[in-house]
């Protein structure tokens, strides 16, 4: 009794302040709600399916594996750490209820391993189903993948370029099969540079990182056209900002004041789980079905930058992304 009588007393004392901190945290609450974007609503069962998701130990790859466990399909996570992936496999099962969940060996910054990967699962899988492009690295530092290629252009296009051609007789035996290359809204700032494609004469982070995401909208765009009465559809999105280990590289690199500025916003961001929404509903929408080639952001299409609809340089990038993995 005395609490209750405490409290009244308080804010019959400070209304002002009581009433300030009840309409902030009402309004961050609504600021978070709205970053966290589209929720997928789809029941649509995979039983039967087969999915492969690149990266899928951990951040929004994990998740998306969970959910389509959930949904009874078998999943393949195509991971660089072997012991990681199989830890993560292990919650995968756990959290889903579903144990036909594997982990198969894919570095994208090696083409041998790719290479490697493709043919294990040419072998073993009599079905590919969804083929989800998940996997990247951000604003590394000026880097080379195994091949020569520059570490984000190499991974984030050039890997899943050659592993979605090296895949595609399976996914179109499969058919009505889906391809899924996760982008970033970041491709709005991108180009391709041409003659200069791995930015040898002027390297930045972010520059590398932007040419990349736009890679990802082009060759979806382009494969779309290739794959025109296949059965097989294609989709790049942007997930959102997430909180996952992609930011590794450059959050060190941060001056402190920033980093003190941008902690508190964390709260703001998305959570790998609302991250993943998009790439599950691309998945596994069915109004989607004979969609393909389009771009997506929370759950619902949306329109490219400018640069992500141009069909030259798409036709351009897929000739050059051919010779520089061996493909012509």
């Amino acid at each position: 009794m005395q609490t209750f009588t405490a409290m009244r007393s308080f804010v019959a004392q400070y209304p002002k302040t009581i009433a300030l901190v009840t309409v902030t945290g009402a309004g961050l609450f609504g600021v978070q709600k709205w970053m966290a974007g589209g929720v997928c609503r789809s029941k649509a069962s995979l039983e039967g399916k087969t999915v492969l998701i690149t990266g899928g130990n951990t951040g929004i790859g994990k998740e998306t594996a969970v959910d389509l466990a959930k949904r009874g399909a078998r999943v393949i996570l195509a991971c660089r750490d072997m012991d990681r992936g199989n830890k993560a496999a292990e919650e995968v099962k756990k959290r889903s209820g579903n144990d036909n969940v594997i982990v198969k060996k894919l570095d994208l910054a090696s083409l041998q391993s790719v290479r490697q990967l493709a043919k294990d699962v040419l072998a073993s899988e009599g079905r590919l189903d969804v083929l989800i492009n998940n996997a990247g690295v951000m604003s590394c530092p000026k880097w080379q993948t195994e091949d020569g290629f520059e570490m984000q252009f190499g991974v984030n296009h050039l890997g899943h370029f050659l592993l979605t051609n090296c895949l595609l007789d399976l996914l179109k035996k499969s058919a009505s099969s889906r391809i899924i290359t996760v982008s970033s809204l970041a491709h709005q700032r991108g180009q391709i540079y041409f003659d200069d494609i791995h930015q040898e004469k002027d390297y930045h982070p972010w520059k590398s990182y932007a040419q990349s995401k736009l890679a990802n909208v082009l060759f979806t765009r382009k494969l779309a056209k290739k794959l025109q009465g296949t059965g097989v559809t294609t989709y790049s999105l942007h997930p959102g900002i997430i909180r996952t280990e992609l930011g590794r590289h450059f959050w060190p690199t941060m001056p402190l004041w920033k980093r003190v500025v941008y902690t508190p916003l964390m709260f703001l961001i998305k959570s790998p789980t609302e991250g993943a929404q998009t790439t599950i509903y691309c998945a596994v929408e069915e109004s989607l079905q004979n969609e393909s080639g389009l771009y997506y952001s929370d759950c619902a299409p949306k329109t490219a930058a400018p640069q992500g609809l141009d069909d030259e340089a798409a036709k351009k990038l897929w000739d050059l992304s051919a010779s520089m993995v061996g493909l012509i």
